[in-house]
């Protein structure tokens, strides 16, 4: 079994930045996939970033160039920096983590974007 925990959300100005960070516990595998995605009011969940345990990484093309995803290998934790952002950025983000078929979930940590 594995349990996420997010933290780093809150509130902050346009053009401001946060960091997000989603610690992983339990039974994590060496080869694994974390990510975040995101969830506004009133629309569905979309993806934000992923990276792999080897490090490569992908972004949704409204985030590319502003937000970064690594990782912490030695203490199970992923992080994203959020930066340049934007009013439209504000949703609750939740973490995942895929591996050996099975994928869990952050309970979410709000991120609101003030214009």
């Amino acid at each position: 079994q594995v349990q996420l925990v997010e933290s780093g959300g809150g509130l902050v100005q346009a053009g401001g930045s946060l960091r997000l960070s989603c610690a992983a516990s339990g039974s994590i595998f060496s080869t694994n996939v974390e990510g975040w995605y995101r969830q506004a009011p009133g629309k569905q969940r979309e993806f934000v970033a992923v990276i792999i345990s080897g490090g490569t990484t992908n972004y949704a093309d409204s985030v590319k160039g502003r937000f970064t995803i690594s990782r912490d290998n030695a203490k199970n934790t992923a992080y994203l920096q959020m930066s340049s952002l934007k009013p439209e950025d504000t949703a609750v983000y939740y973490c995942f983590l895929d591996q050996d078929g099975d994928q869990y979930w952050g309970q979410g940590t709000q991120v609101t974007v003030s214009p």
